[in-house]
């Protein structure tokens, strides 16, 4: 009998992402092969890498200086206060692949185009840093980025965790990370009417990735409300957090596997 294939889908959540090295981490470890990764923002980041050939260990190493200072510019564009271009040079500097044709595992960016409001998963063909760009350029702070005439931002608009890509692509068993679901604790009642728009829309977000969780078949929601998505020097306690919490999912997930 045939092994089914196995997806990644990878949420959103800023610094938050580095907890889904922490899970790949622990995949690796227990020989769980991954044959197909849609990412959203700060996830499509982490399994662009991966798809690339790169291990959870050589993205670590890679974006040891990682910063938000290295990742945004200055921007010119009146639809966004920074520009994102730090990540197209991240991208080609360090990942051995620069093209979906090229890449080891089929990977899949979403993004949302900013006039329709539709999702654009961005995929087979084409530069990756590009889709990666798009896919993490979070509306009102980073420009968006044009991609065949259409203005894109973060993925996180329509589809915080992918779990319909990947499945489009045609995976059979899929592990969703969410880095969102588990909320934020470090936030107090809003003082501000900012605040108060802000605090709503990652609540809104929130219920967004949740709802997204019904079609996967295996979810890890890392511990780390406690960290704010802007909060990259937390990096290693982040990893370790989603390495704790991907060991507690790896019998669920061999079981799915072993089920086949």
């Amino acid at each position: 009998m045939s092994r089914k294939k196995v997806g990644l889908a990878l949420s959103g959540g800023g610094a938050r992402g580095f907890a889904h090295l922490g899970v790949l981490r622990v995949l690796e470890q227990n020989g769980i092969h991954v044959d197909l990764i849609a990412g959203t923002s700060a996830g499509s980041f982490v399994g662009g890498a991966v798809a690339a050939g790169l291990s959870a260990e050589d993205i670590l190493k890679a974006g040891a200086d990682l910063s938000w200072f290295s990742i945004a510019g200055l921007s010119y564009s009146p639809r966004g206060l920074l520009s994102n271009g730090g990540i197209a040079k991240f991208v080609n500097k360090h990942f051995p692949a620069a093209r979906f044709e090229d890449l080891k595992t089929p990977f899949a960016a979403v993004a949302c185009d900013i006039d329709s409001g539709d999702e654009i998963v961005l995929k087979g063909k084409g530069e990756v840093a590009p889709a990666i760009r798009a896919s993490c350029a979070i509306p009102g702070v980073f420009t968006p980025v044009q991609i065949d005439g259409k203005q894109l931002v973060d993925g996180g608009v329509v589809s915080p965790v992918p779990v319909n890509a990947v499945r489009e692509m045609g995976a059979e068993i899929v592990i969703a990370v969410d880095l969102l679901a588990c909320g934020a604790t470090y936030r107090g009642t809003p003082l501000t009417a900012l605040g108060m728009v802000f605090q709503s829309a990652m609540m809104l977000l929130r219920a967004a990735s949740r709802s997204q969780h019904y079609n996967a078949d295996a979810v890890i929601v890392p511990a780390i409300a406690h960290i704010r998505p802007d909060e990259m020097r937390k990096r290693d306690e982040l990893v370790q957090l989603g390495e704790s919490s991907g060991r507690e999912m790896v019998g669920k997930i061999k079981a799915l596997l072993d089920g086949y």
